[in-house]
């Protein structure tokens, strides 16, 4: 055991020791040639001397010295990737990704898996969403708070959650934008129904994931009624380099579920095909959300569906469901082949909790008849509590003549009234005497 100690330490030292030198030697050369003044915005001098930093230490005869050295290695990769395209005519940064594949060889380096943590720029992954909050901290020098997440999901006939929690159900035939911001955008088209009712429900969905510094170039997806596919419109499954992986498709049912992350913006994106029409789950930071511009304010996850594409929730059907008068006003279709019992009946096979997602289903079966619409409503709440952020808003509670929104504006409205009432009295009280 004594004796292999000092037999490994030449073979772990010379590579090492050689790939310094080149470095220096290039760096020295260019540095006589003014290169320097050509590659300032190149960040491969600041990547090296991190390397160096993590690596100085080591001790070839400690048993961590393979991992600790890969750590190093593969933090000193994603530093060059990060500088790819600014390097481009670099000779010191193509001599260092050369000098880290074949070190990555030599020491049996896995391309994936921990790296060395510093507060340098080097082990800042611009490709994770999560690293820019940490990117600030490190700048700044204090902890900034994690970021908040959204959410947006758009099912049945069809039916809105925004990403302010606010429900409603709209008409918004033809194509219409969910998301249009900075990182991202989501156009559904929405086609009738059933003759001569105003509901409509999904059969296609648009969405353009935009280039983002070296993370993604552009990638546009599309899916429609009976053409899922668990790829975007050019062929390719991901985005961005294939190991760093900032944005892929996950194909979990073949056909008729996908979901796609985007790693790079902290997004998550769940679509379905439910019967003949599609479901969409969206979960995206709220700094991203509200990355628009004033001419893109037409967004139904960030605004809701205009008022006039709104299905008016003054009506109500005549029968009571379980104490309480459904929350839309339509009745049942001719065509339908439910009444207000058996629709409740058949939504409650798969939801328990009379929230709005039941209530929904409800609504789609009385308009529509097709089964296809309960499987909808109850996916629609699966997803949200796969994505939503808080567990206490999963379930909408909706009251009679409420549309899921506008329980808290009333309660403010009452509020301000008995203010006004209050100020009135008090001004009137102030006079007399």
């Amino acid at each position: 055991m004594g004796s292999a100690v000092p037999s490994r330490a030449p073979r772990a030292e010379a590579p090492l020791a050689a790939f310094r030198r080149l470095l220096a030697a290039l760096g020295l050369l260019l540095l006589r040639a003014g290169d320097c003044k050509l590659h300032t915005s190149c960040g491969i001098q600041k990547c090296t001397t991190d390397f160096v930093s993590f690596t100085s230490h080591l001790n070839t005869a400690l048993e961590d010295f393979d991992l600790e050295f890969c750590k190093a290695l593969r933090a000193y990769s994603v530093c060059t990737y990060r500088n790819s395209k600014v390097c481009r005519g670099n000779l010191v940064y193509h001599s260092a990704v050369l000098g880290i594949s074949d070190l990555m060889t030599q020491r049996n380096c896995t391309k994936t898996g921990p790296t060395s943590s510093t507060n340098s720029e080097m082990t800042h992954d611009p490709c994770n969403y999560s690293g820019h909050t940490e990117a600030r901290e490190h700048q700044r020098g204090e902890k900034t708070p994690p970021p908040t997440y959204l959410f947006c999901g758009l099912f049945g006939d069809p039916h809105l959650r925004t990403f302010k929690d606010r429900f409603q159900t709209c008409k918004v035939e033809g194509a219409w934008p969910l998301i249009d911001n900075k990182y991202l955008s989501v156009q559904v088209t929405n086609v009738p129904v059933v003759p001569g009712s105003s509901a409509t429900a999904t059969n296609k969905i648009t969405i353009i994931f935009k280039s983002y510094q070296d993370c993604t170039d552009q990638k546009v997806y599309q899916a429609m009624t009976d053409d899922l596919p668990a790829a975007f419109v050019d062929g390719t499954t991901s985005g961005g380099d294939e190991n760093t992986r900032s944005l892929h498709i996950v194909e979990k049912v073949n056909g008729k579920y996908i979901e796609m992350h985007a790693r790079y913006i902290g997004t998550t994106v769940y679509i379905r095909q439910l019967g003949h029409y599609l479901t969409l789950a969206i979960r995206m930071p709220q700094e991203l959300v509200m990355a628009f511009e004033e001419n893109q304010d037409l967004q139904l996850c960030v605004n809701g569906c205009p008022s006039t594409e709104r299905i008016d929730p003054s009506g109500h059907l005549p029968l009571p469901v379980m104490g309480k008068l459904l929350p839309w006003g339509a009745a049942s279709h001719p065509q339908s082949g439910y009444t207000l019992e058996t629709a409740t009946t058949k939504c409650h096979e798969k939801m328990l909790v009379k929230d709005i997602y039941f209530y929904s289903c409800v609504f789609d079966l009385l308009t529509t008849g097709d089964d296809n619409f309960t499987a909808a409503a109850h996916s629609a709440l699966q997803d949200v509590e796969a994505l939503h952020p808080s567990k206490e808003r999963w379930h909408i509670f909706p009251r009679s003549g409420d549309d899921g929104v506008g329980r808290d504006s009333k309660f403010f409205v009452s509020l301000g009234l008995l203010c006004l009432i209050l100020v009135a009295y008090l001004y009137d009280s102030f006079f007399r005497l």
